[in-house]
Order: C-alpha cells, then sequence, then structure tokens
C-alpha cells in the first residue's frame, strides 16, 4: 500500500472526520499541504530529509504550501526510537534557527503519551499509520488558534470523542472509504 495515499486517507477520515483538528480541514481543501515520502532507512537519513524539508517550508509562499507532512514508513518504526528522534528534529530547528517560525508535530503508529497505558484510545489522537513529523508554521497555528474559540480545549475535546467511540467506532472511522 502507498504510505503517502494511506496517510492521507487517515488524515481525511480520522484527523478531519472526526474533527480532531479543526485546523485541517481548511488547509487541506486548499490543498496547502506538501505530502512527502522520505526514503530514509536510517536516523541520519531521516534528519537530511527533515533537514530540506524544514529549509524548504521556510521559504515557501504560504499561500502554496502551508504545512508539510514528512512520512517516513522506513525509519523509526519503534515508538521509544521515534521519541528520541524528537530531541534530533528539535535540535535541528535550532540548527536552522527556525525556533518560533517552525514547529514540528508528532504521529507514529505506536504513539503514547506519558502516563498512558499503550491500549488507551487517547493515544489514536496522535497515532497515524506510518511514522510523521508534521512541520507547521508557527504564524498559521497562532492564526488559526485566534479563529478557534477555547482552542486549548481541543486536546481535552479529542481524548472525550476518542473515549465516546471506543476501538470498534475508531477502527470503523478510518477504514471508511469515499
Amino acid at each position: 500500500m502507498d504510505p503517502l495515499a494511506t496517510t492521507r486517507h487517515w488524515l481525511e477520515t480520522a484527523v478531519i472526520g472526526l474533527n480532531l483538528c479543526p485546523f485541517a480541514k481548511a488547509v487541506h481543501g486548499k490543498e496547502r499541504i506538501r505530502w512527502v515520502l522520505s526514503p530514509a532507512t536510517d536516523t541520519e537519513a531521516l534528519l537530511q530529509d527533515l533537514l530540506r524539508e524544514l529549509q524548504f517550508l521556510s521559504e515557501a509562499d504560504p499561500d502554496q504550501v502551508d504545512t508539510t507532512l514528512l512520512v517516513h514508513p522506513g525509519v523509526l518504526g519503534d515508538f521509544m526510537d521515534y521519541n528520541d528522534f524528537l530531541d534530533i528534529a528539535d535540535a535541528a530547528l535550532a540548527e536552522l534557527d527556525l525556533e518560533g517560525v517552525l514547529q514540528i508535530a508528532s504521529f507514529h503508529p505506536d504513539y503514547q503519551f506519558a502516563g498512558t497505558e499503550p491500549d488507551d484510545i487517547e493515544n489514536c489522537t496522535n497515532r497515524s499509520p506510518y511514522p510523521t513529523l508534521h512541520l507547521l508554521r508557527e504564524a498559521s497555528i497562532d492564526a488559526a488558534v485566534a479563529a478557534f474559540p477555547q482552542a486549548e480545549a481541543i486536546f481535552e475535546r479529542n481524548q472525550e470523542t476518542l473515549r465516546q467511540l471506543g476501538w470498534e467506532g475508531w477502527h470503523t472511522a478510518v477504514s471508511k472509504r469515499d
């Protein structure tokens, strides 16, 4: 299966379909998401892809490319290794002097929030079909948050939505095909 097509389906059915991110629908509808499949099979190659994409996004016109999903199915399949790599990703932001300009959100098939059990449904808010680094513009986040009442409550609302769905509802929601 094509990792980008699978990830796009997840975005459309889970993230947008369940309204887990109320900001995703607009950027997706305007086709301002850059979809990048990394061929990396080790963390050094992934870091090079990440650096290239951070630089690209920082220089791109936001009206053309507002955000990037860097999908990397060949590396960091283990969530703890992936989680450790996030420190390297943040260091890359600093190295390119992009702190406060861009940020990196994390998605992984085995995502687990601190203080949760691996099978807690709430972890699905950040579970994607493949390990994915989501590169976002800080200015876009600020504008979206300003336009969305009670943006700080999104995380809690998402967890409640997933608890109400349960595992069966989650699997039904993300398996829908148009």
